[in-house]
C-alpha cells in the first residue's frame, strides 16, 4: 500500500508545478507567498466607475482619447465609427483591423477626432482650451502615446467649460468624491512583453479585477504586447472635517474647574541669569527662508530641483498636474531622487519623456527632453545627469510626481 504523501511535500510539489508552468507559459502571473504574507487586500482599493463613452463609443480627456468596442466589434468597425482608416488604428494598437475585440475593450486612438457638440456623461470638452505659447508647448508633450508607467506629463491651462448637462450630473452624484471623477485622466499604460494583468494592477496598486471592468478584458484578465490600459481611478474620500476643540461648557451650579497648579517639573530660573551676549549667541538670527517649500516637512524635501531655473508655471490640478521651470537648452537635467528609470518614450508629436520609479510607490516625470543618457531599467542616484532641456521658445522643463495613481504638487518634495 502507497504511503500517503505528507502536506508539506505536497505543497512542495504544487509549488514546483506551479513554476514550471510558469517556465512553460510566460503568462502565467501565480502569487506563491503564504497566506500571512499576501498583501493582495491592500491592493483592493475603491474605484470609480469607467466614464461611459459618447454615441460613437469615444471617451474624450484633455490629452488623449480611446474608443470602447461593441460586441462583435473589430478595428474596422470601430475606425468606422470614428473616423480614422482601420490600418492607421489596428497599428496604433497592435492588432489586425479584422480581430475581434471583446465588448467593452479599450482602443486608444492615435489622433485626436472631432468630438460632438452635446455634452455626454464621460466627455470632457476640451474645444474651449486656449492658452499662451507656454500651454501649447506644454500641451504638446503632454499626449504620451507609450508611457509605460506614469500619467501623460502635462495639461493645456484653460479649464474646460461646464454646461447644463455637466453640471446636472455631477449634482446627481452620491458624494464629492464621485464629482471629482470626470475631472480626473487617468493612467494610460502600454502592455510590455511579459507583463499581465496582474503584474501592471500590482504596479499601479489596484485590483486585476477592477483593471479588467475598466478594459473589458475578459473573465481570463488576457492582455497582449502593445495593448493601451486605462488605470482604474482611485475615488477619493472626502476630508473629514477637524473635530472640534472648543472646551465643553459645564452645566449651571456646577462651577467653573480649578485650573491645575504650575508644573514644578523645570527647575527655577537661576537668580543670576547668563549674560545677554551668552544669550544672544544662543539664539542666531534666522536665516531668510527659501522661495520653494517654505512649509515643507523634511520628510517631504527628499528631492532636488531636475533642473536649475525659476518656476514659470505652478501646479494646478486638473490644469497643470505638475510644473514648468524655464532653463536654456541644452541645460542637463537631473534625476530628483535616486530611483531606477521605469520609461524612455516619446509622444504622439516627438516629445521625448523620462520615468523615474522611486521607493515609497512614488514617480518622477521629465518632459520636454533632448539627448537622453539613460535606458528603461538604469538605476540612477539622486542628480545624476539623465538628459538636456530641449530647444523651444520658451525653451524649459516639465516636471511631476505621482504618487501611486494620483499626480500631486512635486513642490512640496523639493529642496530649493
Amino acid at each position: 500500500m502507497t504511503a500517503p504523501i505528507p502536506s508539506t511535500r505536497r505543497a512542495l510539489f504544487a509549488g514546483a508545478a506551479c513554476l514550471a508552468l510558469g517556465a512553460c507559459g510566460g503568462t502565467l502571473d501565480v502569487d506563491l507567498r503564504p497566506p500571512e504574507l499576501n498583501t493582495a487586500s491592500a491592493a483592493q482599493r475603491a474605484v470609480a466607475e469607467r466614464p461611459a463613452p459618447d454615441a460613437r463609443g469615444v471617451i474624450s480627456y484633455p490629452t488623449y482619447q480611446v474608443a470602447v468596442a461593441r460586441r462583435g466589434d473589430t478595428a474596422t468597425e470601430v475606425a468606422a465609427r470614428v473616423g480614422l482608416p482601420a490600418r492607421e488604428l489596428a497599428r496604433h494598437n497592435g492588432i489586425d483591423p479584422d480581430t475581434p475585440l471583446r465588448q467593452g475593450e479599450v482602443l486608444a486612438l492615435p489622433r485626436r477626432v472631432a468630438e460632438p457638440a452635446d455634452a455626454e456623461r464621460g466627455r470632457v470638452d476640451v474645444a474651449a482650451l486656449a492658452g499662451p505659447a507656454l500651454d501649447s508647448a506644454e500641451a504638446s508633450a503632454v499626449d504620451t502615446e507609450t508611457l509605460p508607467a506614469a500619467r501623460a506629463a502635462g495639461e493645456q491651462a484653460a479649464a474646460p467649460q461646464e454646461n447644463a448637462a455637466d453640471t446636472a450630473e455631477r449634482s446627481a452624484q452620491p458624494d464629492g468624491a464621485a464629482q471629482r471623477v470626470a475631472e480626473r485622466e487617468p493612467i494610460r499604460h502600454q502592455v510590455e512583453r511579459g507583463e499581465t494583468a496582474y503584474s501592471i494592477a500590482r504596479l499601479y496598486d489596484v485590483s486585476v479585477r477592477a483593471l479588467a471592468e475598466w478594459n473589458g478584458l475578459g473573465p481570463e484578465f488576457r492582455v497582449r504586447e502593445g495593448q493601451y490600459l486605462l488605470i482604474p481611478v482611485a475615488l477619493e474620500a472626502p476630508r473629514p472635517r477637524m473635530a472640534q476643540t472648543e472646551a465643553e461648557t459645564p452645566p449651571p451650579g456646577t462651577g467653573s474647574p480649578t485650573p491645575p497648579p504650575p508644573s514644578a517639573s523645570r527647575p527655577v530660573p537661576q537668580e543670576d541669569p547668563a549674560p545677554a551676549t551668552e544669550t544672544a549667541a544662543a539664539a542666531p538670527e534666522p536665516e531668510p527662508a527659501p522661495d520653494i517649500g517654505q512649509t515643507e516637512s523634511a520628510a517631504e524635501a527628499r528631492m532636488s530641483m531636475p533642473v536649475d531655473g525659476p518656476i514659470i508655471r505652478d501646479f494646478d490640478k486638473g490644469r497643470n498636474n505638475g510644473i514648468a521651470i524655464a532653463a536654456d537648452a541644452g541645460t542637463p537635467v537631473r534625476a530628483a531622487a535616486s530611483g531606477r528609470v521605469a520609461a524612455v518614450t516619446e509622444n504622439t508629436e516627438d516629445v521625448a519623456i523620462v520615468v523615474i520609479k522611486h521607493p515609497e510607490n512614488l514617480l518622477t516625470v521629465y518632459v520636454n527632453l533632448a539627448d537622453i543618457t539613460v535606458s528603461k531599467g538604469d538605476a540612477v542616484a539622486r542628480g545624476d545627469p539623465i538628459a538636456a532641456v530641449a530647444p523651444g521658445d520658451p525653451a524649459f522643463l516639465h516636471f511631476e510626481v505621482t504618487r501611486g495613481t494620483e499626480r500631486v504638487d512635486p513642490t512640496p518634495y523639493l529642496n530649493p
